[in-house]
């Protein structure tokens, strides 16, 4: 497994103090897996590359890119015959000139300029009748500010985002077991705490190279405050689903787009 360290942008695959972020993460690639079985699947954004290995395993090719630092560490951890990863800017897709069966990006959407763009260069990407999913956090369940991202939406608010360029669309929710829940208001206490420090809300002018050192040890401070008290749970996948109900209290909000 990687040992990448958390940069507040990627999320690492084997450091105990993120288990519950890890697990929620991957819930959304294991319902991909439902869909991939035997298919060719694209993985935008794919960061350290455990999620499209969990796709390899089920489907008959994946190609994951990301930017090139990510793919050094994903292709050196996760050697798979079905996986191909590949260094290449988001932004860029129309350079693949080829299409997939499913294409897939979980927790993308919300770092860039132009979401709606980038759906319709997803869509582009998708073969006919292929399928399209999409993830990012739900902004009615965010407990801490993240500085990477651009924009988080509601159900209702990412569904008109999306209608126009998918209009097959649906959205679905990545919910939390209890447990998993009272974890994430323990820990949105706990960033509270932290932000009643700056009540002129200064952090906002901080250069970005001070929030690429500053961010990622907060976020490490808290999960490591919370283990220490017994608060954090031994979660495991069962911990997670996705379904259409509730998604005011979805942690993460999933659109999925038949073509």
């Amino acid at each position: 497994m990687s040992t990448t360290a958390f940069t507040g942008e990627r999320l690492p695959a084997a450091d105990p103090e993120f288990v519950v972020d890890r697990e929620r993460h991957l819930a959304a690639y294991r319902f991909a897996c439902t869909h991939a079985a035997g298919r060719t699947v694209l993985d935008v954004g794919c960061g350290e590359g455990y999620g499209a290995a969990l796709l390899a395993d089920v489907a008959r090719r994946v190609l994951a890119i990301d930017r090139p630092e990510a793919i050094t560490a994903a292709a050196g951890h996760y050697p798979r015959a079905a996986l191909e990863f590949r260094a290449l800017d988001v932004g860029r897709l129309a350079a693949l000139g080829e299409r997939f069966e499913v294409v897939v990006s979980f927790q993308v959407i919300e770092h860039l300029p132009d979401p709606a763009g980038f759906l319709a260069a997803l869509a582009a990407c998708c073969a006919p009748g292929g399928l399209v999913i999409v993830t990012t956090p739900n902004r009615l369940m965010s407990v801490s500010e993240n500085p990477y991202h651009l924009r988080e939406w509601t159900a209702a608010e990412l569904l008109a985002l999306a209608l126009p360029v998918l209009p097959t669309v649906r959205v679905l929710g990545v919910h939390g077991s209890e447990r998993v829940l009272a974890y994430e208001r323990a820990r949105g206490e706990a960033v509270a705490r932290i932000l009643r420090l700056d009540p002129l809300r200064l952090r906002r002018l901080l250069p970005a190279v001070v929030v690429g050192r500053v961010f990622p040890r907060l976020a490490r401070l808290v999960r490591r405050r919370l283990g220490a008290a017994r608060t954090l749970p031994e979660v495991t996948a069962a911990d997670f689903s996705v379904r259409p109900d509730a998604l005011e209290r979805a942690l993460d909000l999933v659109l999925v787009a038949p073509r």
